[in-house]
């Protein structure tokens, strides 16, 4: 049967509004303005980091996969350009997390607890970042990692870029806290990690900006920038984090001007937003990082949630008037 124009008008104004309600920016393929990985490979991408040697280069995993490997995504194009994988490791458990420190050397989480076990220990794995970005295998340092209130699900890892210590931060809905680790960890013993701070979040990833000021910890739904402080942490503001299908991961761009988040799923997208302080993103007359439009707590701005919702009930109302309008005319 076919619909009255004016009905028909109006289901695809309302449909037209709703899609550009929720699309990805179109410059969400543009490098380090956002991306989409096209690996059918991976499927769970956990962790992300920005390549030090190539630029507009990723890291990232998957949280549990057929063997120990890391991707090479370019962002220009979404596409794996090379596969690491890591020898002289065990049989990875839960790997969640993934950073890179000083003199090119990357670090990954095996620091999750997805199935409840409650692991005595869990581990950290340590490897250069390769030169040439080729499939490859290259061994990797195996690290050992105890805390010292227990065992923890955690999905952040982050390595300060000056100093090269490891720091995790524990997974809880009431919020967690930030672990510090030995100034160097030891492939010979167990690594001791102690509780020095609270995190006011049920964090899935954390990053250290470049010059390693500020530090970023986003959760499903929301986001927190902190001023380090020499760990420290000194609450700034809260992050623009978009909403995603399940927001696994996050890394700041090599320039420190972008707040890339990522998500699990196969093609997942990968989300430019301005940090704060950095680039466009300057900081608010508060000092606060972050944009001048607030924000609720989920880190979705207001002001943006007000100009998407508007225009679907806008769209609605046009749909239901001429809708209204064609049927005391037919009566």
């Amino acid at each position: 049967m076919r619909r009255p124009f004016a009905a028909r008008a109006g289901a695809l104004l309302a449909a037209t509004l709703l899609v550009g309600a929720f699309a990805v920016p179109a410059s969400a393929a543009e490098g380090d303005d956002g991306f989409t990985v096209k690996d059918p490979r991976i499927t769970e991408s956990s962790g992300l980091a920005a390549s030090h040697q190539h630029p507009g280069i990723y890291w990232t995993h998957n949280d549990q996969d057929s063997g120990s490997y890391l991707y090479a995504v370019d962002s220009s194009t979404g596409e794996t350009v090379a596969r690491i994988t890591l020898s002289g490791v065990g049989l990875q458990r839960d790997v969640e997390a993934i950073a890179i420190g000083p003199d090119n050397q990357i670090y990954v989480g095996d620091i999750g607890d997805n199935d409840g076990v409650t692991w005595p220990y869990v581990w950290i794995y340590r490897l250069p970042e390769p030169k040439k970005l080729t499939d490859q295998t290259i061994r990797a340092t195996q690290y050992v990692v105890k805390y010292t209130d227990g065992s923890r699900d955690a999905e952040s890892m982050i390595v300060h870029p000056r100093t090269g210590r490891v720091y995790i931060i524990d997974k809880h809905e009431d919020g967690g806290h930030l672990y510090e680790g030995p100034a160097k960890l030891s492939a010979s013993g167990t690594n001791v990690f102690k509780p020095v701070a609270t995190v006011d979040l049920w964090a899935t990833d954390a990053a250290f900006s470049p010059d390693g000021t500020q530090l970023a910890v986003r959760g499903y739904f929301g986001g927190i920038q902190y001023d380090w402080n020499g760990g420290d942490l000194k609450r700034e503001g809260r992050l623009d984090v978009p909403l995603q299908r399940q927001g696994e991961s996050l890394s700041y761009s090599a320039d420190g001007t972008k707040l890339m988040y990522g998500s699990e799923g196969t093609g997942s997208s990968v989300v430019a937003e301005d940090a704060p302080g950095g680039g466009s993103a300057s900081k608010s007359p508060s000092g606060k990082g972050g944009s001048d439009t607030a924000s609720d707590s989920s880190g979705f701005s207001a002001a943006t949630g007000s100009v998407k919702f508007g225009a679907l009930a806008v769209a609605v109302v046009v749909a239901v008037f001429f809708g209204f309008r064609r049927l005391l005319r037919r009566n």
